[in-house]
């Protein structure tokens, strides 16, 4: 099973990870990009590359015929499919296989039997391994699964049988919800998975999320590298992970560890895998499901055992036994990763699209935080792929440490653009429910549902308003005659519109180089990160980014939406449209679904009316704004 070049069928931050260690350990590698990818990180970090398609998933990263003939033209007789598209596709580990190239993970038939969550729940009943009550049953009509989920009781989760990270699935809490979860939660796992099987589960109410790292070699040896808890999460999608979790104890570590292996035993696995379980207020645990893959959240892993986890994949790959026995793993200090997400927190998690502007990851690897990323500036982040473009991870000897390092790497490392959660993760890791270990998995939820911080929008302190028309002032001031002293600056954020008058009394610019910024700030100096960009100053304070537009030739009425067109709140393809012309709908009314970086996206009418015109299709590609449905208004 040796090899000597591997192909990274993945992109981001995920395929420049397994570059840098396959460069370590001596190998070549090989990167596939789409068109949107062209210029990306880890097409430049690879030895070679291959274009394997258009920008849409289906037609690249997703194309199994692509892969192995990227394979084939670059001389790869490996794959490594990082995690996310084909990671846990059995039909792509048969390719490879079929191709004569080494896949990089388990065989194709534990990702089989795991892949099916309803399949994986009998297995580990027969394993011994604890589950939640549910329904697997292959009658998929919607009288029986009513019947099973009355049985059941409320609340319960409607899930997709095939895939994960939180695609496919649905929290009922009222019968009222029933009909909607169903059909929303089957045309969501057949988009994604091309399956639109489902299974039920009752909910475990104020669970924690907590899953088990396993690792099997060819030779019989299965060891667990301990926890990781991935309690934080808003609709079922990890935020923040950590290792080991807070309230796991010796006694619990050692039972979900011996269920973990027994779970990876039990389908003869070999390779990275994880096993998630759900853990109740009593602290039992049950098993939701396994990832046939490397996770995200692995590198807190890496952190507290010290290990390599993709060289131990490529070890393993390579027929090597595991580097250790489970009696030579030992756990060190505490690791927490940060999901830097393009998105809008305090907007409904709403996915945002952009060019990526004034990004330093450099500063938080200064002070020992790691970055992994697969970003740089000029490079567009488009509706096509997963939300997630960044990951900040840090290990201290204590949870507090490592605490303490994100806030700053936040602070000194922020993401100018697009728009993105990097306040939102400031503030959750200082949240008493967080630093209490009082999580739950469905607690960033009830938050946004009722607009409370730290998912509510964050507006710019005064002193981040004075620091704005100071640069702003610096940047236009040689655009003035020099006897005009003074002059009136009109800068709006937020839908805030101020006017300051320039030079602003206590603020003064010492120097600015176009990103960094040091300004004197009531006699005291302080460092600041600011981007000059036509009309709009990007500026980070306490890791929020804040837009200041110079409105002052704007009229009041800039940018009123318009309660007779409907459109698109980013770009994406048009996933259902619930209404034809002439049809009567009411205010509030969901009118067409955009899905976007794995989120759907219902759009509502504003006000009563009759539909004039419906302007798109399912499966159309629509831009951000692009008009889906022209409404006549009730007067």
């Amino acid at each position: 099973m040796s090899f000597s070049t591997l192909l990274i069928a993945n992109r981001g931050e995920i395929a420049c990870r397994v570059i840098r260690t396959a460069h370590r350990l001596g190998y070549r590698t090989v990167a596939v990009y789409s068109d949107a990818d062209a210029g990306a990180p880890h097409v430049r970090q690879a030895d070679a590359a291959v274009r394997i398609g258009p920008a849409p998933a289906a037609e690249s990263y997703l194309s199994v015929e692509a892969l192995i003939a990227a394979a084939r033209a670059s001389g790869a007789d490996a794959v490594h499919p990082g995690y996310g598209f084909l990671s846990e596709r059995a039909d792509f580990a048969e390719a490879c296989a079929a191709a004569g190239l080494v896949f990089v993970g388990p065989s194709p038939a534990a990702i089989r039997a795991m892949g099916g969550k309803a399949e994986a729940k009998r297995l580990m009943l027969a394993a011994g391994v604890p589950c939640a009550p549910g329904y697997l049953g292959e009658a998929q009509d919607e009288a029986t699964l009513r019947l099973e989920a009355e049985r059941l009781g409320l609340p319960l989760l409607v899930k997709a049988v095939a895939g994960g990270g939180g695609r496919g699935m649905r929290l009922v809490r009222d019968w009222a919800e029933w009909p909607e979860a169903l059909a929303g939660a089957r045309r969501e796992a057949t988009s994604a998975f091309g399956n639109g099987t489902l299974m039920l589960e009752r909910l475990v109410e104020q669970g924690r999320h907590i899953e088990v790292q396993v690792f099997g070699d060819a030779h019989g040896n299965v060891v667990h590298l301990g926890e990781r808890d991935c309690t934080a999460q808003r609709r079922r999608q990890k935020v923040i992970e950590e290792a080991p979790s807070p309230v796991v104890g010796p006694a619990l570590r050692e039972r979900m560890g011996r269920d973990a292996v027994a779970a990876a035993r039990a389908v003869g696995y070999v390779g990275a895998g994880t096993v998630e379980f759900i853990v109740d207020a009593a602290m039992n645990h049950f098993f939701l499901e396994m990832n046939t893959r490397l996770q995200v959240e692995h590198p807190v892993t890496e952190c507290v055992t010290g290990l390599d986890l993709v060289e131990w994949q490529l070890r393993v790959a390579a027929g090597e036994p595991l580097p250790r026995a489970q009696d030579e793993i030992r756990l060190d200090g505490h690791a927490i990763e940060l999901r830097l997400y393009a998105e809008d927190p305090a907007a409904g998690w709403v996915p945002q699209t952009g060019t990526v502007r004034g990004w330093r990851p450099a500063r938080a690897e200064a002070f020992g935080v790691r970055v992994d990323h697969g970003i740089s500036d000029g490079q567009v982040i488009g509706p096509h792929y997963d939300a997630m473009v960044a990951k900040y991870i840090a290990h201290g000897r204590t949870r507090a440490d490592a605490v303490r390092q994100l806030v700053r790497a936040l602070d000194q490392a922020p993401l100018l653009a697009p728009a993105n959660n990097g306040r939102f993760l400031r503030e959750l890791l200082q949240h008493p429910d967080f630093t209490a270990a009082a999580m739950t998995t469905a607690r960033l939820d009830e938050w946004a549902a009722a607009g409370a911080p730290p998912v509510a929008r964050t507006a710019p302190p005064e002193a981040a308003w004075r620091v704005a028309a100071a640069l702003r002032a610096n940047d236009v001031a040689g655009q003035r005659p020099a006897s005009v002293r003074g002059f009136d600056l009109t800068l709006q954020c937020q839908g805030e519109r101020r006017v300051l008058r320039a030079p602003v009394a206590g603020v003064a610019v010492r120097s600015w180089d176009g990103l960094d910024a040091v300004i004197a700030l009531d006699g005291v100096e302080r460092r600041v990160i600011a981007l000059a960009d036509g009309a709009t100053l990007l500026l980070a304070w306490d890791a929020a980014v804040f837009a200041f537009d110079e409105a002052s030739a704007w009229p009041d009425t800039a940018g009123a939406a318009d309660p007779r067109e409907l459109r698109a709140p980013v770009a994406g393809v048009v996933a259902q449209v619930a209404v034809q012309p002439g049809d009567r709908v009411a205010a509030g009314q969901p009118l067409v679904c955009v899905e976007a970086m794995k989120m759907e996206m219902w759009q509502s009418a504003a006000a009563a009316g009759t539909v004039a015109a419906v302007h798109v299709a399912q499966r159309d590609n629509v831009a951000a704004g692009a008009r889906l449905v022209t409404l006549e208004i009730d007067t």
